[in-house]
């Protein structure tokens, strides 16, 4: 078996990078074929080095066709029973995120 090398670790690598991407794909939101392309990179890179995405990151793209989010253009978002729900502007994908009722304590 292969020793594993010193030093900074792929998926720490991995991680920097996919924040790069998502940065990139935030600043290229006039170029939507652009911003697809770096999140699907990023996807693409989280998988391979089994890297899980932060929450800010999965949340800013949409699942089915990876378009990169901005609010009131691609993307509709409404609060309903306890949760909050996101609709692709350009696909029509609907993801739901329920809204944590936290319990008041006395």
């Amino acid at each position: 078996m292969a020793k594993a090398e010193k030093g900074i670790s792929t998926k720490k690598i991995a991680l920097e990078r996919i924040d790069i991407l998502f940065e990139r794909a935030k600043e290229a939101q006039t170029k939507p074929d652009l911003s697809v392309r770096y999140v699907s990179l990023a996807r693409e890179m989280a998988m391979k080095q089994r890297v899980r995405l932060t929450k800010r990151h999965r949340r800013s793209f949409c699942p089915s066709c990876h378009a990169f989010f901005i609010p009131g253009e691609n993307l509709r978002v409404r609060v309903q029973h306890g949760k909050i729900i996101y609709t692709c502007g350009i696909c029509g994908a609907v993801t739901r995120i329920p809204l944590n009722k936290k319990t008041e304590s006395r």
